[in-house]
């Protein structure tokens, strides 16, 4: 069939129904974006391309449904880095779109010349440029195949001369294919290990989010009264009100999941690569049970036992791993100690709801006093603890969440839970900055008629604040974002009071900064909250304007106390050794 390679291209992306492109409009791929309207797929321009990345993951988190990245060759090509890399660990299938320069002036040094492959090389689970101009849909049919196998961002290169070019192509088939269940012998040994454990433990993980397995995982659970932990930034991989549902683990996580999984013979790790970050002790708590068995169910088998001793690796699909192992059970699995199990759970959860619900202030290490210095420095100031409690208050029932990189958001982790998945959108494991408001955004534009409410703290907040000048426009669908205004970089200073002697190196912000302010002048609704029943009220009425159309962010007066700090594991005091003088500074001969 004759056609254009861009009608070849969008013909393409039709097949697979991708209806949704991110970035900033560029000469190299301006072939294609013109044709975009026409085939049904919006096009939505942000202010950053970092930004637009991570709109695009919150996009398909929210919905499953894969969505695209494109912006100008070279330094628009550059800003996507961080949102790709981020995709990745999320487990999140994007297509990224890099247009390249032409190939008849590559290597020459060229206007906005980069080595686009080499550059994404460890950020996608698959890569690959078009050689020739007609195997374009050939190329896109494939990369697009990988994405959605691998569940990660795989990349398509395209030199720019090669649109616009007149070429007979056959559209490609679109190939579905069945996950694996697992290998039988492996699935018959899970059972077998599930059937004789006296206090077996479920830990859900991502790919229980992702393939749709929560009932599934939820039917074993209650098969064997199990307490069901979730990783970390996970919160949403298993029902909150369950009975069984023991929280998350990790940072600031759940202390009645960790004291769970901490006396578990078994533990069916489902749908986790048990990333080593999500098991770090939590409240001076060592609880990964080093003598239990280990079942680790990951689609990935590069994944399995790569951080933790397992005893039986399966290589599936989460939930038709979880379906399948239940069949397998014996008549008798969960029933010794089962009552007894049961009421453990229960009273192990309601002393940590009972501690939590009274946490107002965080702990100074001995030896340290910051934070009562913040607390005597601003005593009228809401502490983050009270104001995640705050919020817990206003937060709608089925409200879709997103938090950032920081200190207050990390408080965080223990408040939100859910009833069904795909609500919980944490920036994962690779820890950028400013994924807070792109992220609900793109959720926003994935669920229309679903509350989106996105928080970061104010460092991280900076990094994407440009966004407002993008998401006023009548096109784009309202918002809510938090920002927690503490005026420092919280995780940073933590770690100076503990290691650095308080000497606090690039912590501070701008107080003169208002974000409330720069909101207003976007032309959005800017609000200041400085007490609990401001910030609830606030919250409960920016939700009910977003039906309405009106993006509101909310700038809530922190105090400036400091939680736990990400990386003990990491940090040690420094020694002087050599010593360090400033009488030994030369100046440069210019």
């Amino acid at each position: 069939m004759k056609m254009t390679t861009e009608e070849a291209f969008v013909k393409t992306l039709q097949l697979h129904g991708i209806e949704h492109a991110f970035g900033i409009i560029g000469s190299a791929m301006m072939p294609i974006s013109d044709i975009f309207e026409p085939a049904g797929i919006t096009f939505w321009d942000c202010a950053h391309e970092g930004s637009g990345g991570m709109m695009a993951d919150g996009y398909t988190r929210a919905t499953g449904k894969m969505s695209m990245m494109i912006a100008q060759n070279g330094p628009g090509i550059t800003n996507f880095v961080t949102a790709v890399k981020t995709a990745y660990w999320n487990h999140t299938p994007l297509l990224l779109v890099t247009p390249q320069a032409a190939n008849k002036t590559m290597g020459q040094g060229g206007f906005q010349e980069m080595e686009q492959m080499r550059m994404f090389a460890d950020c996608v689970c698959y890569q690959e440029e078009v050689r020739d101009p007609t195997r374009m849909a050939e190329v896109l049919n494939r990369v697009i195949m990988q994405a959605k196998r691998n569940s990660a961002p795989a990349q398509i290169n395209v030199p720019r001369d090669y649109f616009t070019q007149v070429v007979d192509i056959d559209l490609p088939a679109v190939v579905d294919f069945e996950l694996p269940a697992g290998g039988a012998d492996a699935v018959s040994q899970a059972a077998e290990l599930l059937s004789g454990a006296k206090f077996p433990v479920i830990l859900n993980g991502a790919g229980v989010v992702i393939g749709g397995a929560i009932p599934a995982s939820m039917a074993l659970a209650e098969r064997l009264d199990a307490p069901v932990c979730v990783g970390y930034q996970h919160n949403d991989a298993f029902p909150g009100s369950h009975p069984l549902f023991a929280g998350p683990l990790g940072y600031n996580g759940s202390k009645a999941g960790m004291e769970l999984i901490s006396k578990a013979d078994v533990v069916l790790a489902l749908g986790t690569r048990l990333n080593p970050f999500s098991t770090l002790p939590g409240y001076g708590i060592d609880y990964w049970p080093t003598d239990a068995k280990i079942i680790q169910v990951d689609i990935n088998p590069d994944r399995i036992g790569l951080t933790k001793k397992v005893s039986v690796g399966i290589v599936g699909d989460a939930k038709a791993v979880a379906n399948t192992i239940l069949e397998k059970l014996a008549d008798t699995a969960g029933d010794e100690g089962r009552a007894a199990r049961k009421d453990l759970i229960a009273t192990t959860k309601s002393a940590w709801a009972q501690e939590l619900s009274s946490m107002d202030s965080e702990q100074d290490d001995p030896g340290t006093t910051w934070n009562q210095r913040a607390r005597d420095a601003k005593p009228d100031w809401l502490s983050p603890r009270r104001a995640w409690r705050a919020i817990q208050a206003a937060l709608p029932g089925d409200a879709i969440i997103s938090s950032d990189i920081g200190n207050n958001c990390a408080i965080g982790n223990a408040y939100p839970s859910f009833e069904d998945g795909r609500k919980y959108l944490a920036p994962g494991l690779f820890g950028p900055c400013g994924y807070g408001l792109p992220a609900v955004v793109g959720a926003k534009i994935g669920c229309p008629d679903v509350p989106v409410v996105g928080f970061s703290g104010d460092g991280a907040f900076g990094i994407a604040v440009t966004e407002l000048t993008a998401i006023g426009r009548e096109e784009w669908p309202a918002v809510t974002q938090v920002v927690f205004r503490n005026y420092q970089w919280g995780a940073e200073k933590r770690n100076s009071t503990l290691w650095f002697d308080d000497n606090f190196v690039g912590t501070e912000l701008d107080t003169q900064v208002s974000y409330a302010g720069i909101a207003n002048a976007c032309g959005l609704k800017g609000v200041i909250a400085r007490t609990m029943d401001e910030l609830t009220d606030a919250l409960r009425q920016a939700c009910e304007d977003q039906k309405k159309g009106i993006t509101t962010l909310i700038e809530a007066m922190i105090n400036q106390e400091l939680g736990e700090p990400f990386r003990r594991d990491a940090m040690k005091k420094p020694v002087a050794v050599a010593g360090i003088s400033k009488n030994d500074m030369k100046p440069q001969q210019v």
